[in-house]
Order: structure tokens, then C-alpha cells, then sequence
């Protein structure tokens, strides 16, 4: 989509902030204002939030996430930022199916991005693991695959209970993935790209999914790749983290994986993804991995991390890649600096690393 402009001066992005349940509400408060200094400290775009109140404090209150509208409102922005959903007195199955899933199948994010780092100032649980050893982009099927909400129960309320969770694997669905997960490791300097399969047992999706990887793979001679049984994927990630760079794999694959990638980088506090619809003919979205955390919500120690990172990956995809660096350098001039919430192994909380990097911000782009 387009960026809107202002009397033809800057161009502003209209972005949907969803910010959702437990920190999901603190981490998006504190990317709203790193993202609005940013934009006045760089000058050259702004930014028009709408806040979304569809939390699950409301479900228990009205009965529903997303009012009938809620897609057809949300595709009137150029992005959309999430904070989390999920609390201990809604299901689980429910939030998610009530808001994030639909939003992702209904505007074609079939692209989920989840770029993993070392970031400066901190390290990884690996013994002797280095920042380039750890630096890794997954590419998640976003739309099918394990995550279809195809299936159901019989018997439901009796002893005899019966269910099924089907899961869905298309041509069409394996190829595009595929393709966006070659096209991205060819842009990396490595150009290598790793494909995790279950195939050895899952004989019918999981081999067409290798089948169509390898039919796409002849369009990319210049691209090195190879292939990993996702629960032999998890001892290499482990023990030989020097020898992947991009990876591409099913929903449910990607999603355990990107949690462990996470870990192995420091911490899940910090990682970013992208929900992508790479026709752009709807808004794409963007959110930290990290969940709502009700344990720590409402104390102020929540990690901001990884929602600044996200921001910066919504601003590179809305073509403001010069002001997405300058906010990836901030945070790293951050974290390098020692100001760190817990988890990073620091003593600031959410809001000292907040001030932190917006001062970052500012003292970058007037040099």
C-alpha cells in the first residue's frame, strides 16, 4: 500500500496499533514512542496511529476480539503493529482464532519473517558462540500447513472423544513460501538456505512440500541449500549455529523454532516478526514473538527489544530503509551501552530502555 500524504509535504504511514493483552500493552506503548521519535527526529515521514482496544479483557466483557468490520477497518492502514494476546482466563485456541489468525489468513500474510541475532552488549547461552556464528533469518509459512483449523471433534463430552487436526499442504502454498525463502537468501551475503522437513514420517504433506522446494530450488543455481529433519534441525541449531543462515519451514516447524532461535540469541525478549503479504495489496503485520507474559505484566520490566526491532522491520517494508537502520543502530548503541532489562542480564526497566533508545535516535540523525 501507499503511504497517504499531508498537504503533500511528508508522506505519513497510517498504522493500526492492536495492543492487545498483558505486556502486549506496555511494549506497544513503547514502540509508539520510539516510532514517533523517529519520525520527528528524522523528518522526512510521519506517523498516524489508530489504537484497536480488542483485548481479551473486552472479549470476556462483549463476547468477541474483532467487532464484523474489524478486517475492512484494518485495511484501510498501511501497517499493522501488535503487541500479544492471550490471558489466563480466556483459552488459549480462542484469542489467537478470535484476532491474530484470522487477520493473518484473511489478509494474505503468507510470509512470516523472524530474523535471528546477537545482539551487541549481549551474548548467547552457547558456550563460545559468537555474533557471527548466531545470524539467521527463518521464513514461516504463515497461512496452511499445520495451522489450516481444518479437523474436529466427535464424542466431544465423552469418554470415547475423538479429534482431528488436519493439516493442509498446497502446491501453490509450498512454492510461494519457497520462493520468498530463496529469493531472501539470495539477498544475504552467505546465500545459503536450509529447509526443514518431517517427511521421513509425514508422508503425504511433507513430501509434497519436498517436492515442490526442490522444483523451485532449480531457479536458484546460485543459492546453496539442503534440507534437515526438523527434530535433527533443533541439535544443529544447537551445536553447529555457525553452519545455517536462512531457513525455511511449515507453521508449526518455524514457530517452535523461531522460540528456540530466540533463546539461543540471548533471549526471547528480543525478537521481531514480520506477517508479510508480499502482493502489498493488503496491510501487512508486525509484532515480537514474546506472547503477553502475564507474569510479568503491569511490573515494567517487560523487554522492549523485541518490539522495537519489530517497528523497525514494519518501517523497512513501508520504505523508510534508511530510518529503519538508523533505529537498529540505536538499539544496538543501547544494548552495546549496558542499558538492558532483566533478561539481558541489566537492571533498567521497560521504560529506561525506551528513554535510552529514543536518545539513541535523536543523537544518531543529528550527527
Amino acid at each position: 500500500m501507499s503511504p497517504s500524504t499531508v498537504h503533500s509535504v511528508k508522506p505519513f504511514y497510517r498504522i493500526a496499533s492492536i495492543p492487545g493483552d498483558g505486556i502486549g500493552t506496555e511494549i506497544t506503548q513503547a514502540a509508539v514512542q520510539v516510532l514517533q521519535k523517529l519520525a520527528d527526529a528524522h523528518g522526512t515521514f510521519q506517523f498516524d496511529f489508530t489504537h484497536f482496544d480488542w483485548s481479551s479483557k473486552n472479549y470476556l466483557e462483549r463476547g468477541w476480539y474483532m467487532p464484523e468490520d474489524g478486517l475492512e477497518q484494518l485495511k484501510k492502514h498501511d501497517a499493522i503493529y501488535f503487541g500479544a494476546v492471550g490471558w489466563p482466563n480466556v483459552p488459549d485456541h480462542i484469542s489467537l482464532w478470535g484476532l491474530i489468525l484470522p487477520i493473518r489468513k484473511a489478509l494474505n500474510q503468507y510470509v512470516n519473517v523472524r530474523p535471528t541475532r546477537i545482539l551487541a552488549g549481549t551474548s548467547s547461552p552457547l558456550a563460545n558462540c559468537s555474533r557471527d556464528d548466531l545470524d539467521w533469518v527463518i521464513v514461516r509459512e504463515n497461512s496452511e500447513g499445520e495451522y489450516s483449523g481444518q479437523g474436529g471433534t466427535s464424542h466431544e463430552h465423552s469418554p470415547h472423544a475423538v479429534a482431528t487436526e488436519v493439516s493442509i499442504f498446497t502446491q501453490v502454498g509450498i512454492e510461494r513460501i519457497t520462493r520468498f525463502a530463496f529469493e531472501t537468501a539470495r539477498s544475504r551475503p552467505r546465500k545459503k538456505l536450509t529447509m526443514v522437513t518431517k517427511s521421513n514420517a509425514q508422508r503425504h504433506g511433507m513430501v509434497l512440500w519436498d517436492r515442490v522446494f526442490y522444483e523451485v530450488a532449480k531457479e536458484y543455481p546460485d543459492v546453496e541449500h539442503d534440507k534437515m529433519l526438523v527434530d535433527a534441525m533443533t541439535v544443529r541449531m544447537v551445536l553447529h549455529p555457525e553452519t545455517l543462515d536462512t531457513i525455511v519451514a511449515t507453521n508449526l516447524h518455524a514457530d517452535i523454532l523461531s522460540d528456540l532461535a530466540a533463546a539461543l540469541s540471548g533471549s526471547i525478549g528480543i525478537a521481531p516478526s514480520s506477517n508479510l503479504d508480499p502482493t502489498r495489496k493488503n496491510p501487512s503485520m508486525f509484532e515480537p514473538i514474546h506472547g503477553s507474559a502475564p507474569d510479568i505484566a503491569g511490573k515494567g520490566i517487560a523487554n522492549p527489544v523485541g518490539a522495537f526491532w519489530s517497528a523497525a522491520e514494519m518501517v523497512r517494508w513501508l520504505g523508510a530503509e534508511e530510518a529503519a537502520d538508523v533505529l537498529m543502530k540505536a538499539i544496538e548503541n543501547v544494548t552495546g551501552a549496558g542499558v538492558r532489562t532483566k533478561d539481558l542480564s541489566g537492571s533498567s526497566n521497560t521504560q529506561e530502555v525506551t528513554d535510552a533508545v529514543c536518545a539513541e535516535v535523536e543523537k544518531i540523525l543529528k550527527k
